[in-house]
């Protein structure tokens, strides 16, 4: 038998064990049920040794979107960094509080959920300064997890019109589509050292209210998503953004010639 309490548009999520969700934000369009976004620009996404990566981007604050590709709806067991988006816990995907999605519907989550009103933002940061950090919980710095659970619904369900049982709808076999490695690999906005590994800090406070419903949940996840992010030095040295060519600056003076033929041009006009 399964218990909910009254949906609204807000956010919610799910406790361990009872099934309770958290609703999100309103519905957008998105092409993949996972999405990383800064400056609500989805950033590219490449594929490397069976792994996902996004780029890291220092000091930039980002929010992550979810699309549930089912017909019905879904709880999805969220985590940064391996801490639950909700309570900042450290736990298995099933027993995690989650956020709820209706049956096609698209959320984005911001940011650390840190009351039944406020959240604050995402922010690519060094370990350092993150969050985890922060509570001494570093072991799965740099990851992004979000595993779907779907409500478990009965196999035939009454129709309000005439009565007739009819077959419950499929799950949608919607996935991903691999992005191309080299789309929007844009320069960071600010060097990086080496040595330096990225990870997710406490960013502005937001408002973003929710409430708690309950739903009876499959055992089983439908799918699992996980998203690894660096900064770009990092995935170069990983092979899997291609090296800068460097620039030779003493070569470029060697090409030099003495003589060229024309006149001198007149400077640019300086106010």
């Amino acid at each position: 038998m399964t218990r909910i309490a009254r949906l609204f548009a807000a956010g919610l999520a799910l406790t361990a064990g009872s099934h309770a969700v958290m609703f999100a934000a309103s519905p957008r369009p998105a092409n993949g049920v996972v999405e990383v976004l800064v400056d609500e620009a989805v950033q590219p996404r490449y594929s490397h040794d069976g792994r996902w990566y996004v780029e890291a981007r220092k000091g930039r604050e980002y929010a992550i979107r979810l699309r549930n590709p089912y017909p019905v709806r879904v709880a999805v067991a969220l985590s940064v960094d391996g801490l639950n988006t909700i309570d900042a816990r450290e736990s298995t995907a099933a027993g995690a509080r989650k956020w709820v999605l209706g049956p096609y519907e698209t959320v984005t989550i911001s940011g650390w959920q840190t009351s039944q009103t406020d959240a604050r933002r995402f922010e690519f940061t060094t370990e350092e300064r993150s969050y985890g950090q922060a509570l001494g919980k570093t072991a799965n710095l740099g990851v992004i997890a979000a595993v779907f659970f779907k409500e478990r619904v009965p196999r035939y369900r009454s129709d309000a019109a005439d009565g007739r049982a009819l077959p419950a709808p499929a799950p949608s076999t919607e996935r991903e589509s691999a992005p191309s490695a080299a789309a929007g690999a844009g320069a960071s906005a600010k060097r990086q050292s080496a040595d330096e590994y990225a990870a997710t800090g406490l960013g502005r406070r937001t408002d973003h209210a929710i409430e708690q419903v309950w739903l009876d949940l499959d055992d089983t996840p439908a799918q699992s998503v996980s998203i690894r992010y660096e900064f770009r030095p990092q995935l170069v040295r990983l092979g899997i953004l291609p090296r800068a060519v460097p620039s030779d600056r003493l070569q470029q003076r060697e090409r030099a010639r003495g003589f060229a033929p024309g006149f001198c041009p007149e400077p640019p006009h300086r106010h």
